[in-house]
């Protein structure tokens, strides 16, 4: 009975984990200027109007969908027996 809850409480630590590291290299990387132009890529809609604006990150989410695919393949990779 014990073995489910200590396999969740060690994906609840790792994922902590990586959350805190996620947060890091988000908070270092804008001070250091290098995630500075994520979010306005060539390709991203913006509209700007008298009275109301629009922005769509379209360029942006695939480039992030293409980087986590990436990452998930390699971790699902190096994860095989």
């Amino acid at each position: 009975m014990g073995a489910p809850l200590f396999q969740f409480g060690r994906l609840c630590v790792i994922a902590g984990i990586v959350l805190v590291a996620i947060g890091a290299l988000l908070i270092l990387g804008s001070r250091l200027g290098v995630l500075g132009s994520l979010g306005r890529l060539p390709g991203d809609i913006a509209y700007k109007g008298k009275s109301v604006s629009f922005y769509f990150p379209i360029v942006t989410c695939v480039v992030l969908s293409i980087l986590a695919t990436l990452i998930l393949w390699l971790i699902s990779f190096l994860r095989r027996p």
